[in-house]
């Protein structure tokens, strides 16, 4: 007689256990993902410094060091984005992998995006700029800088403390929304800019203000109020549809052969849905109202 199929909980549980809890080694499943998401920050960290020294020494085009800082925090991403849902589907979430799993995302995405930004769009400004310019843009550049990284901070810390959180616009009962634009989420912003741009440092002080501008709103959208799509209620194990499957390979192809547009059309189709939702909310409040009002004056015909 064949034995039922278990799936992937129920074969994690420990049987000596009284209350059903899983296995010791499955909680270090979601904490080697932690770690591996740890470990791309602190290289993504690494090859900005060096990327940094060798462009000072007068390599100011593509550079290979902050392409691959662009591409292990995008690694990072990926990496947090499995470690939560492989604690979830093994029953294995814990105060101690919640803690763990913030502090790295601190350093992944906020420390280190925050370095690379920096060397890529602040520190090789073309001389023959006026030296107030120079001077007034490097200054912005620290406090947006601080910014972007104490509103990560704060945008984990919500993040842990909040049960239920409810954005200023709730959107569909039956989908799941983040309050606020994830850090992670900016920090692949800011990477799949950089590589899109195929590494080359900033220069001009006008193509510097734009990317401040870019990083003061990434910071402001990481501690509103504004919603945005968790996925969560996507599920890695469930039957996939033939037209998934066909979507996860459209996907794969196009990061292979064209990956610089594709990831900075992602990260801007992304970090902008949530603009144009919570505009969009705004104007059906402020002129949807008075139209109705003004058509119900009409009588019946």
């Amino acid at each position: 007689m064949m034995s039922p199929r278990l799936n992937i909980r129920e074969r994690l549980i420990d049987p000596n256990s009284p209350d059903r809890r899983p296995r010791r080694a499955a909680y270090a499943l979601p904490t080697l993902f932690t770690a591996g998401n740890l470990f791309m920050g602190f290289v993504a960290i690494m090859k900005a410094v060096e990327g940094a020294l060798w462009a000072h020494s007068g390599n100011l085009g593509p550079n290979p060091h902050w392409e691959m800082a662009a591409k292990v925090i995008g690694v990072s991403v990926f990496f947090d984005g499995l470690d939560g849902r492989i604690a979830r589907l093994t029953n294995t979430t814990s105060e101690f992998g919640r803690e763990l799993d913030s502090l790295a995302d601190v350093i992944s995405f906020g420390i280190a995006p925050a370095v690379l930004a920096f060397v890529f769009g602040f520190q090789f400004l073309d001389p023959s700029t006026p030296a107030q310019i120079s001077k007034y843009l490097l200054q912005a550049g620290y406090f947006i800088l601080f910014m972007f990284v104490c509103c990560g901070s704060m945008r984990l810390a919500r993040f842990n403390i909040t049960t239920n959180p409810v954005p200023r616009n709730p959107g569909r009962p039956d989908r799941k929304y983040f309050v606020g634009l994830p850090i992670p989420a900016a920090a692949g912003m800011v990477a799949a800019a950089i590589y899109a741009l195929d590494s080359v440092p900033l220069t001009g002080w006008y193509e510097v203000a734009a990317w401040s501008a870019l990083l003061a709103l990434l910071a402001f959208l990481m501690v509103s109020t504004w919603r945005y799509r968790s996925f969560k209620d996507f599920n890695l194990v469930s039957p996939r549809s033939p037209r998934s499957v066909l979507l996860l390979a459209m996907i794969i192809y196009l990061i292979w052969n064209f990956s610089k547009p594709f990831l900075l059309g992602v990260a801007l189709a992304y970090v902008g849905s949530g603009i144009v939702v919570r505009i969009g909310g705004i104007i059906r409040r402020r002129f949807g109202r008075p139209r109705t009002r003004m058509l119900s004056r009409w009588p019946n015909n």
